[in-house]
């Protein structure tokens, strides 16, 4: 009976075998050119058995294997074509079907639904504003960074519930723009497929840092054939300013590359105006410093696809900026019989140059993503400036000259992995290694009595940095009905050594200051549906702030002649352990609240010499700090085509130091308002506006500021062409408050140019959109951690 069961089922097994067939053909476009990548389903008619899915490969060859006997119908699909549909058909044999799809019509675009505002979905980890569902009419990032609820982008840079402390990404990696302001004027819009707000980064980041993450993830090529843009924009600041650029891009068959070019001249102006008493005489100092710094960057990437589930390519970019300015400074001191003032200027001539190479490697499934990265940045930055007396002056100071040269090489070697275990858990793990190694050399010069500059090298240095930061990762993404769970951990091993070498009375000295540092870093984050609208999360990160390279150097840098900023080799990391609670409606942000605590935080201290009179800025790290903010936010629906967010902010910041005599608390309260509306002939008008109660900017204890920005936009030559015309910091207050130094209180206004009015025009050609590929993130934090703003 045994051998007679094993007899029958080995007959159907061997029938079953015969039944099975199998379904192959080949994807082709109109031109009878192949199409990777199409989508091929299989769909048995009355049956709810899973559908099974191909994808075509190189030469848009598909293979569907055992297939059973039964009856069928085939749908093909490709973005950018029209679905076509197989009808039903009996599969008894082994079948070949050869495909032609049609291009979608131009003409289907216009049914396609958009929203002038963006996608925005809160998560516990982060907040994603998703562009590519958005019919924007604003061309560059600083209109994108507006329409993000909570960050508020003003004269003095991005801040986010108060905190200015910032990291700017480009796909994961660090932009080469070393100021903000170059980065939100000259980056267009077009290029930017989601930016992602991450306030508590997890494993998978760079541990560096206390403050938000801002990721902008761009578009890869995701159109068929070559297309491109061009922009041009011309404004008004301190004087006139303009720019442009052009990129194209390309994919076609395996290979798709694109490559881009810009160059700016902006123009806007930093003020400052202190007045503060030194014991009995009263110092009122005004410097003026304009910029207009010239830009250029030119960049591009090549991605080979070898096939579905092999791909590599190499990415790459050099830019420069050059930085001819004068800095004017007036000085009127006076006591209670005498007035002398002391006109002085700072010739700046800063020239910046960077080079960057990205080469990587990925292979992924449906399951699994592996990707192997390298970064190469070559980093120069070279700066001389004179500070000299100008004529009308009652007091007399020798004239000083600087050159400090710095250079900057940095290797990083990434490997990341995740694997897609089911629809509910994803577990991902990468190493990391980066090696900084810097060279700061400065050189001072004082004038003789011949009124020549001679060499002092009493006052020159130099300073050395190798940097060594190898790290290991694990995470794991899980869900549970209602439930969502994210958690990390990180391993960070440093060496640090800072090398300075000096004269002293003749002898050369070299200090090295070693900072090992072996820490493990958690992170993780929950959230739970509550209704059908409402949810909420819970996430914790600690994070490690190491100082910036430039901080490092102990080199002074003179504004004027009474006040100068240094550096500090003493400085050591900052830890931070952040606390966030978030509720969303309907997955948009709702209401927040965070909490920080910093064990030495990195504060820029100011301080007064009575003896000399002279003002010093110099970062050190003060024991305790902490920060409490809560958001509310609410979407702006109350008229028809009337589209964006309004919401209030409250923030808490608290710095104590027995080390400095710092004890600094304060509340304040931040109202903002970020909106679009749909004016008559499709003119698109933008709004941004804040006010603020004061705040804390390190030991600056600022008064009220508020801002106001609004634009007009509008589209021509079938939307192929995006004019905006923008009015920028139009009520713009800076920091207007005191700095207490210990030993006396200055009333500070550090303010800047008004009225900044620009006109930009983008341009785009070629081909509709087509296949889609993702975009690849990598991560060099530590340029960062350059931190040059010239």
């Amino acid at each position: 009976m045994k051998v007679l069961k094993i007899t029958i089922f080995f007959f159907f097994g061997i029938l079953s075998t015969f039944s099975q067939h199998k379904i192959s053909g080949k994807i082709v476009d109109e031109q009878n050119q192949s199409l990777p990548f199409a989508n091929i389903i299989l769909l048995k008619t009355e049956s709810k058995e899973t559908p099974k899915g191909v994808v075509s490969n190189d030469e848009g060859v598909y293979t569907l294997k055992n297939i059973s006997s039964g009856k069928y119908k085939i749908e093909i699909s490709m973005l950018g074509f029209e679905t076509k549909i197989i009808k039903e058909f009996d599969l008894n044999s082994d079948k070949i079907f050869n495909i032609t799809l049609k291009e979608e019509s131009q003409l289907l675009n216009e049914v396609v639904v958009k929203s002038k505002r963006p996608v925005i979905k809160q998560t516990a980890e982060k907040l994603i504003v998703d562009l590519e569902k958005s019919e924007m009419i604003n061309t560059s990032l600083q209109d994108v960074m507006r329409k993000i609820p909570g960050v508020l982008v003003t004269d003095n840079g991005i801040s986010i519930a108060g905190n200015s402390g910032i990291r700017i990404l480009i796909n994961g990696k660090t932009t080469d723009y070393m100021d903000i302001e170059t980065l939100l004027r000259d980056f267009p819009a077009d290029n930017i497929a989601k930016i992602e707000l991450v306030e508590q980064p997890g494993a998978e980041y760079e541990a560096s840092g206390s403050g938000a993450i801002i990721n902008i993830i761009l578009k890869k090529n995701v159109r068929l054939g070559t297309h491109g843009s061009t922009n041009v924009w011309v404004g008004e600041d301190e004087g006139v300013e303009y720019g442009a650029g052009f990129s194209i891009a390309s994919y076609k068959n395996k290979l798709n590359w694109q490559t881009n070019v810009n160059y700016s001249r902006p123009t806007w102006r930093d003020d400052l105006f202190l007045d503060r008493t030194v014991e009995d005489e009263t110092y009122n100092q005004e410097t003026r410093e304009p910029y207009s710094p010239t830009n250029f960057n030119f960049g591009g990437s090549v991605d080979y696809y070898i096939n579905d589930k092999h791909s590599f390519g190499v990415g790459g970019q050099i830019s420069t900026r050059t930085s001819d300015r004068i800095t004017s400074s007036k000085t009127i001191i006076s006591d209670a019989t005498t007035t002398n003032t002391l006109f002085s200027q700072n010739t700046f001539d800063r020239e910046r140059k960077n080079f960057n190479i990205n080469p990587y490697y990925e292979y992924k499934t449906e399951t699994d993503k592996l990707v192997l990265d390298f970064n190469y940045v070559d980093y120069s930055n070279d700066n001389t400036n004179i500070l000299s007396e100008v004529g009308g002056s009652t007091i007399s100071f020798s004239d000083k000259k600087y050159i400090q040269e710095g250079t900057y090489s940095i290797k990083t070697y990434k490997a990341d992995y995740s694997k897609t275990i089911s629809d509910n858990l994803k577990v991902s793990a990468g190493t990391r290694y980066a090696n900084v190694t810097t060279d700061n050399d400065l050189q001072s010069f004082t004038h003789d009595d011949a009124n020549n500059f001679q060499f002092d090298e009493d006052l020159s240095s130099q300073f050395l940095i190798d940097e060594n930061i190898f790290a290991l990762y694990s995470k794991v993404n899980a869900t549970a009905g209602k439930w969502s769970f994210s958690g990390g951990l990180r391993y960070e091993n440093s060496n640090t050594d800072g090398t300075s070498i000096f004269m002293d009375n003749g002898d050369e000295i070299v200090e090295v200051k070693k900072r090992p540092i072996k820490k493990v870093f958690p992170s993780a984050s929950v959230s739970r549906k509550l209704t059908e609208v409402l949810g909420a999360s819970l996430s914790y990160s600690y994070r490690i702030q190491r100082p910036s390279y430039s901080s490092l150097n102990s080199f002074e840098t003179y504004l004027d002649p009474y006040s100068a900023g240094e550096g500090n080799p003493n400085l050591t990391p900052a830890y931070t352990n952040n606390y966030q609670f978030n509720l969303t409606y309907e997955g948009q942000p709702f209401f927040t609240i965070g909490y920080s605590e910093t064990e030495d935080v990195l504060f820029q201290l100011i301080k007064q010499d009575n003896e000399t009179a002279q003002i010093r800025q110099q970062d050190v790290n003060v024991e305790n700090n902490a920060n409490w903010n809560f958001r509310l936010f609410a979407p702006l629906n109350v008229a028809k085509g009337l589209e964006g967010y309004t919401g209030i902010i409250v923030t808490n910041t608290d710095y104590q130091s027995s080390t400095y005599g710092i004890d600094l608390n304060k509340w304040n309260l931040i109202w903002f308002v970020q909106a679009s509306y749909q004016l008559p002939w499709n003119i698109n008008f933008e709004l941004s506006g804040n006010y603020g109660t004061g705040a804390l900017e390190g030991q600056i204890d600022v008064d009220w500021l508020a801002g106001l920005d609004f634009s007009f936009g509008k589209k021509f030559l079938d939307d192929k062409l995006k004019v905006n015309l923008g009015f920028n910091k139009m009520l713009n207050r800076g920091f207007v408050g005191n700095i207490d130094y210990g030993n006396g209180i200055a009333a500070v206004d550090s303010n800047g140019s008004r009225q900044n009015i620009q006109l930009r025009m983008v341009y785009s050609f070629g081909s509709k959109f087509g296949k889609k590929k993702t975009s690849r993130n990598t991560n060099t934090d530590e340029e960062n951690r350059i931190n040059d703003g010239n």
